[in-house]
């Protein structure tokens, strides 16, 4: 991307808006969505957070719902490629398995607000019927990159097994096993929360590796976020 396109990025009606307040609308959304739930989060309290009137938020999202499946897209995006980068630098699938696990935990607040938002929110993906063309088109987007990290996670997983580090097993149902537990942790945990980040980390990394099948590093995932 060019130091322009950083700069700005196309509206949802096709023209330019400035990329820095629409990340700062992205944010302050990731940040009521995840503390308050989307259902309970006003459009215009977005607005106000960010010093806008709800009129405003319209030149940047098509609606509170277009805003929430970009989130949702980007929060999914992130992690693929940083999956991604992990698997391709690393020759032994194995020990990719183990980096990729941990970088899971790599987590600041905010993203953690992020992945609340996605594991609570994600089933309107599923149930946007009656959306309009940009909230489709934010929603197709975000369950299209949903796939993708499930298979990248499956042929790291099968990979590993042709080398011999994990037990063969069904690697697509395997992926989504190691998945659904990293998810199920987003119901409850909270950035404020009397449960450190580091303390989550450390259980939760060396139950994804034992569904795996591999031994956890000595201190895996216990980073403090």
């Amino acid at each position: 991307m060019s130091s322009s396109q950083k700069r700005r990025e196309g509206g949802w009606r096709g023209g330019n808006v400035d990329s820095a307040r629409r990340t700062e609308i992205l944010t302050a959304a990731t940040q009521r969505f995840g503390r308050d739930g989307y259902e309970n989060t006003k459009w215009a309290d977005i607005a106000a957070d960010v010093g806008l009137g709800p009129t405003a938020l319209y030149h940047y999202f098509e609606s509170k719902q277009h805003c929430l499946f970009v989130i949702l897209d980007d929060a999914i995006q992130e992690a693929l490629d940083r999956f991604e980068r992990i698997a391709a630098a690393e020759r032994d699938h194995g020990r990719a398995l183990k980096q990729v696990v941990a970088d899971a935990f790599e987590l600041t607040p905010l993203d953690v607000q992020r992945l609340r938002v996605l594991v609570a929110e994600h089933g309107l993906l599923v149930r946007s019927y009656h959306a309009s063309d940009g909230e489709r088109a934010a929603g197709d987007a975000a369950r299209a990159r949903t796939r993708d990290l499930e298979l990248a996670w499956a042929t790291l997983l099968a990979r590993a097994m042709e080398q011999g580090a994990v037990p063969e097993s069904d690697p697509r149902l395997l992926a989504r096993s190691v998945l659904g537990l990293y998810n199920s942790i987003w119901h409850w945990y909270r950035p404020q929360g009397i449960v450190p980040l580091e303390v989550v980390a450390g259980f939760y990394a060396e139950k994804m590796l034992d569904v795996i099948g591999v031994t956890a590093e000595p201190e895996q995932g216990r980073r403090a976020a």
